[in-house]
């Protein structure tokens, strides 16, 4: 069966117009002027900085490079493009020597402990230059990342606020092309960086653009996964993809609170919409 090609293109222009709306307003009205980003090099979160940066002024963008000792340089020299070219505040604060001993502590930890460590260290630093810089963290996942819980809990999840979330991979690089996000760091295989040679793709075992296009049927068109299946996509791709969307829910909520009482926060206590902000 031949798979019908879905059309995930966007307005970009639209989209950096709300984008940009959305940061403005959500940091102001929280009493803020700044943004503190993690910038890896990777278009994720080379798009969060030209959108923060557009939206707040230059000036009030703190860009934070965090490498490890076997991080790829390119990331670090892609980064660096990214602050010449906007004129943000930068950063560099190395995470080795904080995270190796806890490396040394426990000789088995695997690659994917140590990527938690690595990805919760980047976040402790981010949120003290949050408070040193008085300014909020940005957060820079995309919408596949956040469906298939490809992240790290209180790691690279953690944000004030994110304007990447409501975008698919595919989409997020249209954007980022839109907005002059250098060629070298939209086009290079997408990576976490946390050990030599990882890949998103590759740890994932699917691209973006096939996930993409499934994703978009199940959430946004409501396709059962029967009807995707009908539409062309294999099976097995299909039932994978629904298992890690469902599984991965947890990291997508704040922790749920026990309902005891009839205003419970989450639930019933909306604050601050519920005090009509």
């Amino acid at each position: 069966m031949v798979r019908k090609k879905i059309d995930l293109t966007i307005n970009t222009g639209l989209a950096r117009e709300i984008l940009t709306g959305f940061l403005h307003t959500e940091i102001t009205r929280a009493g803020f002027s700044r943004g503190v980003i993690g910038l890896s090099g990777g278009v994720d979160s080379s798009l969060a900085c030209y959108l923060t940066a557009e939206a707040l002024g230059p000036e009030n963008v703190l860009a934070v490079r965090m490498p490890y000792k076997t991080s790829s340089p390119d990331s670090m020299e892609h980064a660096q493009i990214v602050v010449d070219a906007l004129g943000v505040q930068s950063l560099d604060v190395p995470i080795t020597e904080m995270v190796d001993p806890l490396f040394n502590r426990f000789p088995d930890m695997d690659k994917v402990r140590q990527g938690n460590v690595m990805a919760r260290e980047r976040m402790i630093i981010l949120y003290d230059q949050s408070e040193a810089f008085n300014g909020l963290v940005i957060g820079t996942g995309n919408k596949t990342e956040i469906l298939l819980g490809y992240t790290t809990l209180f790691g690279d999840a953690a944000s004030a606020l994110n304007p990447n979330g409501d975008l698919y991979k595919t989409q997020l690089r249209q954007l980022a092309r839109s907005m002059g996000v250098p060629a070298a760091v939209i086009e290079k295989p997408p990576s976490a960086d946390l050990w030599k040679g990882q890949t998103d793709e590759g740890e994932l075992g699917f691209t973006y653009e096939d996930v993409d296009q499934l994703l978009y049927l199940l959430v946004d068109q409501r396709y059962s996964p029967e009807s995707c299946i009908e539409a062309g996509f294999p099976e097995g791709f299909v039932r994978d993809v629904v298992e890690r969307v469902r599984r991965n829910h947890f990291k997508r909520v704040q922790p749920p609170i026990a309902k005891l009482s009839n205003r419970t926060i989450g639930y019933d206590f909306l604050y601050l919409r519920d005090w009509g902000t």
